[in-house]
């Protein structure tokens, strides 16, 4: 009786032992899905088949193997028939393009394009914002204001506190990574710098707009792209 017994058990044991089995199986079989996601995140590279600039960006339909790609990158000249890799980036899935009225299945939106030197962000951010008129904007009054200028020579204070500054709106681009981005001068300082403002308010290019938002010193979003002084999650007037 007593060997029947653990016959039974003996057989029971291997029952359940043969799921765990082929779930062990599985568990091993995945990494081998990993490489073809590794090759998608380390960039993409192909032949240019259809290319536009506008918002501040240039985008560029990439065609390799049979498969297109929409890539987005600061401005730059990218032409039709070039082949071109492109830094790592955010993909963004379905985007829509104010600028372009149209609406885009699946981008990247890159850093930028391999072997160029790439674009500066922040207030050194060389932007196609095509201004050459003279601005000067007056200081915005109240506590914690301050002059693009004098955010950018007491940024390491100044990091991570609420500021208002107040200035006109030279380039906006809508939409990117859940947020607008908003380019201002005030004509403050000698070098008559910009500054970079995310928001989910959108002024239009021209407004004169008091900011109110949290300032930052090297901010990170990654792929390439980080501003030296940028204020975040702003309103804006």
């Amino acid at each position: 009786m007593k060997q029947i017994i653990v016959s039974a058990v003996a057989a029971l044991c291997c029952m359940w032992a043969t799921p765990n089995v082929a779930l062990v199986s599985a568990q091993e079989s995945t990494p081998a899905a990993q490489p073809a996601q590794q090759e998608k995140a380390a960039g993409i590279s192909g032949k240019v088949i259809e290319t536009m600039t506008s918002g501040g960006y240039t985008y560029a339909q990439i065609e390799k193997n049979g498969q297109k790609t929409w890539v987005a990158v600061p401005a730059t000249t990218i032409t039709v028939g070039q082949e071109l890799s492109f830094m790592p980036g955010a993909n963004m899935g379905a985007f829509e393009s104010k600028s372009l009225k149209r609406t885009f299945d699946n981008i990247v939106f890159s850093a930028g394009i391999i072997g160029q030197a790439p674009k500066a962000h922040g207030t050194a951010m060389s932007g196609e914002d095509g201004t050459t008129d003279v601005i000067k904007v007056e200081k915005a009054q109240g506590p914690n204001a301050y002059t693009i200028n004098e955010l950018i020579r007491n940024i390491a204070k100044l990091d991570k506190k609420t500021v208002v500054v107040k200035g006109k709106v030279i380039k906006v681009s809508e939409a990117i990574m859940g947020k607008n981005w908003i380019h201002i001068k005030d004509g403050s300082g000698p070098r008559n710098e910009k500054l970079v403002v995310t928001s989910k308010d959108l002024p239009k290019v021209g407004d004169v707009v008091t900011v109110s938002g949290t300032l930052y010193k090297d901010k990170d979003f990654g792929s390439g792209y980080k501003y030296a002084v940028i204020i975040e999650e702003a309103s804006i007037k």
